[in-house]
């Protein structure tokens, strides 16, 4: 008989190390590592805003590296909740001039996490 608390803190903590591939994503600029950790028909969305996982990762590549600005890697992880095979996650994501909070979307799918959406607004006055 399979213990669901040691598979759901398992589901957990791969969530969480799927977190950490993504703010080592963005701060590194690395668009390899970022790929890995969506599904490939994953929308990005902020307000009035809607891009492609290709559009946004395009958009990764043309842009300065945090990490060779020497940028502070100042993200956080607010909250996680794991549902069975799907997960809901925010997070802090300073990044240049903005002040981002992220929503990610996560479904489990043939053993492995991957987001299948993020959404995203800049908060005003919160620029670091």
């Amino acid at each position: 008989m399979v213990n669901t608390r040691e598979f759901e803190a398992h589901d957990f903590d791969s969530v969480i190390r799927l977190v950490g591939q993504y703010f080592d994503g963005l701060h590194n600029g690395d668009v390899k590592k970022l790929r890995a950790i969506f599904h490939c028909d994953a929308f990005l969305k902020a307000p009035g805003k809607r891009r492609s996982l290709e559009q946004w990762l395009v958009a990764v590549a043309s842009r300065p590296v945090p990490t060779q600005q020497g940028r502070a890697y100042d993200f956080k992880l607010l909250s996680i909740e794991v549902i069975k095979d799907q997960a809901m996650v925010k997070l802090e994501c300073p990044l240049f001039e903005h002040f981002y909070i992220d929503f990610l979307s996560l479904l489990k799918e043939d053993g492995h996490w991957l987001i299948v959406n993020k959404m995203y607004t800049d908060l005003p006055g919160k620029i670091i």
